[in-house]
């Protein structure tokens, strides 16, 4: 069951950790479809998040970022890596989440090069897209959330420090 449009208008904190056991959804030109459980997020939170691209403002970049939930917004980092967020918040709220993992790959940038991302996903939406969405998942049980400082964001100061890195960590027996 894809998840709706609802789920992506709430505040960054409150999708982040609640995407963990969500399956992300690809299907690819040759029709195959590949089910992925997300694993591992970052949420970054408006102008005042140091850490986040909204920190000065909207620009041509991060416009997406500015919509409703439920909008991608990708971008390109070291000039071959494309990064997935998924907006979230209301209209004129820049934030968004950061797929950081997803089950049997970790790293953000690993993530979009499996997903065979490019700028042709920017604004479009995860609850409607044939390409790329989000499906229920039901992998709890076994897991539970550990909540971290953000990676790779020391330039931010205290915002670095945010715990704001949502990670499903499976329990031991």
């Amino acid at each position: 069951m894809r998840i709706s449009k609802k789920f992506f208008t709430r505040d960054v904190l409150e999708v982040a950790p609640d995407l963990l056991g969500k399956f992300i959804c690809r299907k690819f030109k040759d029709g195959s479809i590949q089910r992925n459980f997300i694993v591992e997020v970052e949420a970054y939170r408006g102008e005042e998040d140091m850490a986040c691209h909204a920190r000065f403002g909207k620009t041509r970049r991060n416009q997406v970022m500015y919509e409703e939930g439920g909008k991608i917004y990708v971008y390109l980092i070291y000039g071959m890596y494309w990064m997935l967020n998924i907006v979230t918040g209301g209209k004129a709220d820049p934030q968004a989440v950061l797929i950081r993992g997803v089950e049997d790959l970790t790293g953000p940038g690993r993530v979009g090069k499996w997903l065979l991302l490019d700028k042709s996903f920017y604004g479009e939406d995860v609850t409607t897209s044939k390409r790329l969405w989000i499906e229920q998942g039901s992998i709890f049980g076994k897991f539970f959330v550990k909540q971290t400082s953000r990676i790779g964001v020391d330039y931010a100061g205290e915002w670095a420090k945010k715990p704001w890195r949502f990670v499903l960590v499976e329990r031991r027996k």
